[in-house]
């Protein structure tokens, strides 16, 4: 496995800052080529550290004002894969988590609306083999952020985090 180094840490805590940043600014900081920096996000994307950018939508902006949280557990666990491979088809759905304690898999999802919320859970969850579930209502996301790139250890054979 490649090795994290300092300027890879200092690449990375400027783009995870500002995603738009140009490379040439970020080149400017560094004090190294455009090149390099091309070179060095293709490196750290090759590794699986970057998994691409995006622009996030705001769901409440475009009408999804339900953001609800749950925990299911499926009469069959065996069928883990399956049920994961039916919550992709679900649009509403946007994470999906194994997890350990009280439930088989933990979800992520927006609705328009708890009418809404209530037609997914109904329609599109329970038939997919759920002995029960649990739903909390998020009434709004207090903070989300990416894992600090201060936390990242450069060291000798490994990625350590502090």
């Amino acid at each position: 496995m490649a090795k994290i180094d300092k300027l890879d840490k200092q690449i990375l805590r400027l783009i995870a800052d500002d995603a738009r940043i140009p490379f040439l600014e970020v080149a400017r900081v560094c004090n190294v080529s455009g090149a390099a920096i091309h070179q060095r996000i293709q490196k750290l994307t090759t590794m699986g550290v970057l998994k691409g950018s995006q622009f996030i939508i705001d769901p409440e902006k475009i009408g999804y004002e339900t953001c609800a949280y749950i925990g299911l557990n499926l009469k069959n666990p065996e069928c883990f894969d399956a049920v994961v491979e039916e919550l992709k088809k679900i649009p509403e759905v946007v994470e999906c988590h194994y997890t350990t304690g009280n439930f088989d898999m933990f979800i992520k999802l927006y609705a328009q609306n708890n009418h809404h919320l209530l037609d997914i859970i109904h329609d599109k969850l329970q038939p997919l083999g759920l002995s029960s579930s649990e739903t909390l209502i998020s009434f709004n996301s207090a903070f989300e952020r990416q894992l600090p790139v201060g936390n990242i250890v450069v060291a000798d054979d490994e990625l350590l985090a502090e």
